[in-house]
């Protein structure tokens, strides 16, 4: 079953943080994203701009709108994402728990990936 992590942080807090500990975090993140490709888990992974950086799509009165800025004002915003196979929510719960950005204050949430088509018949 493939499940998604989604990783998100306080932009603010991560801009302020030294150049040296975002270093750091990336080079422990690249290597868990090597030990979970070995394991054959990684399906894909990639960090996304910052959130203020984001442009929201929203239809009002028919028509298109768009927004500069993330879609909620929220305190934590999304980061980036690692899409991965596991055998169960157990197992990904114990993969999710071993991501470096967790033990550095980021919030992952887990989730499963739905299989749409399945689910509608």
């Amino acid at each position: 079953m493939r499940y998604l992590f989604l990783i998100h942080v306080d932009e603010a807090e991560m801009k302020a943080q030294p150049m040296e500990a975002a270093v750091e975090c990336m080079r422990e993140a690249q290597a868990y994203e090597e030990e979970l490709k070995e394991k054959g888990h990684l399906i894909a992974s990639h960090g996304l701009e910052w959130a203020s950086q984001a442009t929201t799509l929203r239809v009002k009165s028919g028509r298109i709108v768009s927004t500069d800025g993330p879609f909620s004002e929220t305190k934590e915003q999304l980061l980036g994402f690692f899409l991965i196979e596991a055998e169960d929510k157990d197992e990904a719960f114990a993969l999710a728990s071993r991501l470096p950005m967790l033990a550095r204050g980021s919030t992952v949430e887990l989730r499963a990936i739905a299989d749409l088509v399945e689910e509608a018949i």
